[in-house]
Formats: C-alpha cells, sequence, structure tokens
C-alpha cells in the first residue's frame, strides 16, 4: 500500500467515517429517519475493519522498515 492511499484511509478511518455514522444516528433520531442504529452499526463495523487493516499495514511496514535499516 502506498504512503499516499494509508495516509487516505486513515483519514477516512479516524474522521470521516465515524462522522458520518454521528451524523446519521443523530439526524436519525431528530427526524424520523429509518434503521438508525443498523446504519450507524454497519459504517461503524467497516471503520474498525479499516482501522484493523491500517494496523496491520503499519506494523508490516514499521518491521519491514526496520529490517532494511538493519542490513544497511
Amino acid at each position: 500500500m502506498s504512503d499516499k492511499v494509508y495516509d487516505i484511509l486513515k483519514i477516512i478511518s479516524q474522521i470521516i467515517l465515524p462522522a458520518i455514522a454521528a451524523l446519521y444516528v443523530s439526524i436519525a433520531g431528530i427526524w424520523g429517519l429509518p434503521f438508525s442504529e443498523q446504519i450507524g452499526g454497519t459504517v461503524m463495523a467497516i471503520d474498525t475493519f479499516l482501522g484493523a487493516i491500517l494496523m496491520i499495514s503499519n506494523k508490516n511496514y514499521k518491521k519491514k522498515k526496520g529490517e532494511q535499516e538493519d542490513v544497511n
């Protein structure tokens, strides 16, 4: 995964998806929109999955970088 893709996905997972979930759940409660728990829960599940993938990617990157530094 390139640094740019990682940075974009990190912003999406840390800021955008939680904001979308909070916004929909809040507005759904005010305006009586349907499926607030289901939509909020789905967005947060996707966000949690994305966060886990990014954490794994970050650990692999640091591990690889550390191995390369040891070789030099």
